[in-house]
Formats: structure tokens, C-alpha cells, sequence
């Protein structure tokens, strides 16, 4: 089983290794675990969903990009044991590549993704301008859980064990390839930090919880290896599930993407 293989992570030290998957067969790859956060901790659900986005973009042409993506986290990873991501090439047209992935641990899915790709167009934009002041990155403290990335907290909850905010400037310090498709996987796994409930009080309502769903539609290439700004509002919390969307955005300013993310909130604070 290709489960058991040896976990390598101890051998990766940033998110650009992270993504070099090992081709197993034509649409089969592996990828492997940095030993970054709580090692006591659930697999970062923003690292299988980065995974399995590389895993996909190695099925298209590479005139073609992520212009969005929509992933289910149906278990909890393991962080001592590798993902084996399963590609499904569900239709190369004249412009787009659909891919659904399968992430798998010990023979269980753990991560389900359908991501599309498309080649360059062009026609009229808009964008919606950012409405939160920020400041600089270097305008606040260094913080965060992930050894990968590093992070500037402009808000940060109280009512949580880990450091938490809706509001947060993050980069990935190590240099980063220029290839776009690269880009937009560093931008994924990216976009799980945060909580759009980190700063909402109310009784009862906790300001995190597990991931059930996340959205993302890519707009505009953005560094990673540069300052995104990540902006995150609640829409909605009903049947013990909270809605937020967000922004990812350059330090100029540009929207990189926009994000959904669907969270299970039952009870307070543990």
C-alpha cells in the first residue's frame, strides 16, 4: 500500500517543497507531511487542499490555471502518514479542465476537490475595493502557529486557546518559484488560516471549529512569497454551521482571490 510509505516530512522545511508531489502512476500522486504546528494536531486542511490543487494542475496543459475551486473535508488527516491523491480528468474542453481529486489516507477519503482550470482571457473588470484598514505587515507583531508562514495578526481573539483572527497579513518567507500554477497552490494553502468568527461574540457561539467545506475563485496572480492580506467576515450561523467569505489580497491592494469557507460550530469553547 502506498499509505505506508515513510513520512518524509522531517526532510521539509517550506511550502515550495511541500507541493513536489511523487507521480506514482498517470493520475496517482503522494505528497508528504513538514512537521510544522501542534504535532498533536489534525493534518492542515489548507496543505491537502494546496496538495491536492498541485495534483490536479499536473493533469492539464500548461497554458491552463485554477480559476476556482471547491473542496469537502470528510475526515481528519493524520499528520504521520503521507496523502495519495487520485485524479479524475472529467473533461478537457476548448477553454476549461475540470479534475476531481480524491485525497486518501489508509484507504479512506479524507479531502474531495473539484477544481477547474482555464486558459488566459480577457474582457472588462471590477473588483471590490478593500473596506478594513490594515496598516503594514510590519506595523504588528509576529505571531501565528505554523512554522511555514509567517504571520501578522492585525485583530486577535481572546476567546480561543491558539492565537485567531479575521484580519491577518501572512507570507511565505522562503523563496517561492515563479510559476503561476505554483503560486496559485501557495495561495490555497494560505487560505485556510484565519476564522471569519474569530472577533463575532456571541453566547454560545464558538469562534472556530472544523473545516466542512472551502471555496476558492482565483482572480488575479498574487505572490506568496510577498505580504496577502487575508480578510474575513461572517455571513451566516444556523443548524450548528457558520458561513464567512473573504478577500486575499496583494500588499498593493490587488484581489488575488476570494474565499468561502463553511465551518462546524457546535457549543462554546472547549
Amino acid at each position: 500500500m502506498v499509505t505506508d510509505a515513510p513520512d518524509h516530512g522531517g526532510h521539509i522545511t517550506d511550502v515550495a517543497t511541500l507541493l513536489e508531489l511523487d507521480q506514482l502512476e498517470r493520475d496517482i500522486f503522494r505528497g508528504h507531511n513538514a512537521r510544522h504546528g501542534d504535532p498533536s494536531g489534525p493534518l492542515y486542511g489548507g496543505q491537502v487542499a494546496a496538495q491536492a490543487l498541485r495534483a490536479a494542475g499536473l493533469t492539464v496543459a500548461d497554458d491552463r490555471l485554477p480559476h476556482s475551486l471547491h473542496g469537502y473535508f470528510l475526515r481528519a488527516g493524520r499528520r504521520d502518514q503521507p496523502v495519495v491523491y487520485l485524479v479524475d480528468r472529467d473533461r478537457d474542453g476548448r477553454s476549461f479542465s475540470a479534475r476531481h481529486v480524491r485525497a486518501v489516507q489508509n484507504g479512506e477519503v479524507i479531502f474531495s476537490m473539484l477544481a477547474s482550470f482555464t486558459t488566459e482571457q480577457t474582457g472588462e473588470e471590477y473588483e471590490v475595493p478593500a473596506t478594513r484598514p490594515a496598516g503594514a505587515p510590519e506595523d504588528h507583531p509576529v505571531g501565528g502557529w505554523d512554522a511555514l508562514v509567517e504571520t501578522r495578526e492585525v485583530t486577535l481573539s481572546d476567546a480561543w486557546h491558539d492565537p485567531l483572527s479575521d484580519l491577518l497579513w501572512v507570507r511565505i518567507p522562503a523563496p517561492f518559484p515563479d510559476d503561476p500554477a505554483l503560486q496559485a497552490c501557495g495561495l490555497t494553502y494560505l487560505s485556510d488560516f484565519g476564522s471569519g468568527f474569530a472577533m463575532l461574540r456571541r453566547p454560545g457561539l464558538p469562534v472556530t471549529g472544523p473545516s466542512i467545506d472551502h471555496v476558492l475563485w482565483f482572480h488575479r496572480p498574487i505572490r506568496v512569497d510577498d505580504w496577502v492580506l487575508i480578510d474575513l467576515r461572517p455571513v451566516r450561523v444556523s443548524g450548528a454551521r457558520g458561513s464567512y467569505l473573504g478577500t486575499l489580497r496583494s500588499r498593493d491592494g490587488d484581489l488575488g482571490a476570494v474565499v468561502g469557507q463553511e465551518m462546524l460550530l457546535r457549543g462554546a469553547r472547549p
